[in-house]
C-alpha cells in the first residue's frame, strides 16, 4: 500500500523523538551500571506499570490474538488469559519481596538465597541461558512479526526492515539504558492504544463489515463470539481452559508471566522507589494487560473473518509473503491496509512502537544479565562502572543481530509462544516455592532448567521433521513436560542437601526482616482471589458491552468496583 506524506511525517517524527530521548538521558544512564539497568531505583509505579504493559504489547501480540480468534474464537485467548493468576500471585506475594532484596537483577537472587559454587554456576549459566538463548528466541518472534507487518503495509523485505528498525532501537537502547526505555515506553503505549482503538472503530465502520451489530451477526463471526469455551467439546475444553487453569499458570515460565516474578517484570520492580511502588506497578500492569487492552485486537480478528474468511484468502491477497511468513497471524496487518492516510500512519507508528518497546526492553534486560551476572561476576570482577556500561552497550548490539538472524527460521507468533511455554514447562512451581521452602537448592533449579529444555528441544525438533517420530498434540506435550520436569527437580531436591543454615538465615532476615514468612497469608490469598475476579470481571464486562448485553455488562462492572474497593480498604493488611 502507498503511504501519504502525513504518514511519513508521523513515522519519522516518532523515530526522531525516540532517538532524542536516548541522547537526552544518555549522560545520566552512563554514570553507573545501576543507573543504566535500574534508573537509580527511583522510578514511580505508574511509569513502571505502563512500561510493563508497553513491553508485553509486542509487534507479534496483535497477530497472536488475531490468530487465536480466527482459529478458536474469542475463547481461544484463554491460553494466555489464564496467566492472570500468575501475575496476581506476583502482585500480592512477591513484588514486595523483590524490591526488598535490593539486588540488581533477578539472577543475583541465586547467590542471596543459595550458597557455594553451585549457586555461582547457576547464576552464570542462567545469565547466558536467559540473557542470550531465551531472550533471542523471544526477540526473534517479535522481529518476525515486525517483518510481516513491514512486508504487508510497506512492501519492504525482512532484511531491510530488520536493518532499519534494528539500528534505531539499538541506538536509543544503548544510549539511554532503562530510563530511556521507560520514557519511550510511556510514549509508545499512548500511541499504541490510540492507534489500535481508532483503527478498530474505522475497520468496524467499513462497508464490507457494516458496523458492529452487522459484524456480530455474520455467519463466520457469530460462532466465534463465546468468551468461555464450548464445554460440550472435550478437546477444546481441555486445551483452552482446563490445562491453562489447572496446570499452565503455576507450572510454566513465560516472559512477562513468570511465577513469582522474574525477567523484565522483576527488573522494573527492582527499579521502583520502594516496595509500595513495586506492588502498585505490577497490579496496574496485570489490569491493563489482561482487561484493558485485548478487545480492539479481538474485534479486528473477528472482522478479518469477514474480509479474509480462509487462510487461502490471505495468501492470495498478499502473494509477496514467503511461504514461511504466511499464516493467520498476518490477518491483523492485512486489516490495517484498509485504513486511510493519517490513520495508517498512526497505526503503523503504534506497531513500530510496539516492536521497539519490546525489543528495547529485551535488549536492556538481556544485557543486564550479561554484564551483572556473567561479565562482572566471573570474567572481570574488578571492572569499573564505565566498563560495565560499555559491555552492556556492546551486548545490546550483538543480541539484536542474533535475534534478527533467528527470525528467519521461525514461522509465526503462536509457534514462538508454544516453544517458550514448553521450554519453561515444569519450572514454575519451583520459582513459587523457593522463597518459602528452605529445602530447595541450586541443584533443584539446575535440574528443572536442564530437564525442561531437553524435553522442549526434542518436541521442537520432532515437529520440524518431515516424518515426525511421534504425533502428539501441543497440550499433551505441555503436560508431559510439566510432569517430568516437576518430578525431576522435586527428586533432586529431596536427594541433595539444602543450602546451609547461615545463608538461609541471612536471606530470611533481609527479605522477611525477622518476621514470620507467612505473615498475613490469609489476607494475601483473599486479595489474590479478589484481584483476579476483579480483572476478569472488567474483561468480561467490556466484552458484554460490545456484544450489547448491557444488563450483564453493568453487573460485571459493579463486581469489578466491589473488588477494587475491597483491595483499597484492606491494603495495609494485605501488604
Amino acid at each position: 500500500m502507498q503511504l501519504a506524506t502525513i504518514d511519513y511525517i508521523i513515522i519519522i517524527g516518532f523515530f526522531i523523538i525516540s532517538l532524542l530521548i536516548g541522547v537526552w538521558v544518555s549522560k545520566q544512564a552512563g554514570k553507573s551500571s545501576e543507573s543504566f539497568f535500574l534508573s537509580g531505583r527511583n522510578m514511580p509505579w505508574w511509569l513502571l506499570g505502563v512500561s510493563m504493559v508497553a513491553t508485553t504489547f509486542a509487534a507479534d501480540t496483535p497477530g497472536l490474538v488475531t490468530q487465536l480468534v480466527r482459529e478458536n474464537g474469542v475463547s481461544g485467548n484463554w491460553v494466555w488469559w489464564a496467566m492472570l493468576l500468575t501475575g496476581m500471585l506476583t502482585v500480592f506475594f512477591y513484588a514486595k519481596l523483590w524490591r526488598k532484596s535490593g539486588i540488581t537483577t533477578d539472577l543475583e537472587f541465586y547467590e542471596l538465597r543459595y550458597s557455594g559454587k553451585a549457586a555461582g554456576f547457576l547464576r552464570g549459566f542462567r545469565a547466558i541461558y536467559l540473557g542470550i538463548i531465551f531472550n533471542v528466541i523471544t526477540m526473534a518472534g517479535v522481529c518476525l512479526a515486525g517483518a510481516k507487518i513491514a512486508n504487508i503495509l510497506l512492501g519492504i523485505d525482512q532484511n531491510t526492515m530488520l536493518l532499519i528498525s534494528g539500528i534505531i532501537v539499538v541506538i536509543y537502547s544503548s544510549l539511554g539504558g532503562l530510563k530511556g526505555v521507560l520514557i519511550t515506553d510511556f510514549i509508545q503505549f499512548i500511541i499504541a492504544m490510540i492507534g489500535s482503538i481508532w483503527a478498530t472503530i474505522y475497520i468496524v465502520s467499513l462497508p464490507e463489515v457494516g458496523g458492529l451489530e452487522n459484524l456480530l451477526a455474520q455467519p463466520e463471526v457469530s460462532t466465534k463470539l463465546n468468551i468461555l469455551p464450548d464445554f460440550s467439546n472435550t478437546e477444546t475444553l481441555i486445551t483452552l481452559f482446563i490445562i491453562p487453569f489447572a496446570v499452565q499458570w503455576w507450572s510454566t515460565w513465560y516472559p512477562g508471566a513468570e511465577p513469582g516474578g522474574g525477567g523484565y517484570i522483576a527488573q522494573r520492580m527492582l527499579a521502583a522507589k520502594n516496595e509500595k511502588h513495586a506492588t502498585w506497578a505490577t497490579l496496574f500492569f496485570n489490569f491493563a494487560h489482561y482487561a484493558l487492552r485485548p478487545w480492539p485486537w479481538i474485534i479486528v480478528g473477528l472482522a478479518s473473518l469477514v474480509l479474509f474468511p480462509q487462510l487461502s484468502n490471505l495468501n492470495s491477497a498478499f502473494p509477496n509473503l514467503t511461504s514461511s511468513m504466511q499464516g493467520h497471524d498476518v490477518a491483523y496487518a492485512a486489516m490495517m491496509t484498509y485504513l486511510p492516510a493519517g490513520l495508517i500512519g498512526i497505526v503503523l507508528t503504534s506497531l513500530i512502537a510496539a516492536f521497539m518497546s519490546t525489543i528495547s526492553t529485551q535488549l536492556n534486560w538481556g544485557s543486564s544479565y550479561i554484564v551483572n551476572d556473567f561479565y562482572s561476576r566471573f570474567m572481570k570482577p574488578n571492572s569499573t562502572e564505565k566498563e560495565k556500561v560499555l559491555v552492556g552497550r556492546i551486548s545490546t548490539v550483538v543480541l539484536m543481530i542474533l535475534a534478527g538472524f533467528l527470525s528467519k527460521y521461525i514461522n509465526d507468533a503462536k509457534e514462538v509462544f508454544t516453544l517458550l511455554l514448553q521450554i519453561g514447562a515444569g519450572t514454575g512451581l519451583l520459582y513459587i516455592l523457593r522463597w518459602f521452602w528452605n529445602r530447595i537448592n541450586p541443584y533443584s533449579e539446575i535440574a528443572a532448567m536442564a530437564i525442561s529444555f531437553v524435553i522442549a528441544f526434542v518436541f521442537f525438533i520432532n515437529g520440524k521433521m518431515d516424518n515426525p517420530m511421534f504425533d502428539l498434540a501441543g497440550h499433551w506435550q505441555l503436560i508431559i513436560g510439566v510432569t517430568i520436569t516437576t518430578l525431576g527437580w522435586l527428586l533432586v531436591t529431596l536427594i541433595t542437601k539444602p543450602t546451609d543454615k547461615e545463608t538461609l538465615d541471612s536471606f530470611e532476615e533481609k527479605i522477611f526482616e525477622g518476621k514470620h514468612k507467612f505473615q498475613n497469608i490469609g489476607y494475601k490469598i483473599v486479595a489474590f482471589l479478589i484481584g483476579t475476579i476483579g480483572v476478569y470481571s472488567f474483561l468480561f464486562a467490556t466484552g458484554n458491552f460490545i456484544y450489547g448485553k448491557i444488563f450483564l455488562a453493568f453487573g460485571l462492572s459493579g463486581l469489578t468496583l466491589i473488588c477494587g474497593l475491597f483491595l483499597i480498604k484492606n491494603w495495609k493488611k494485605i501488604s
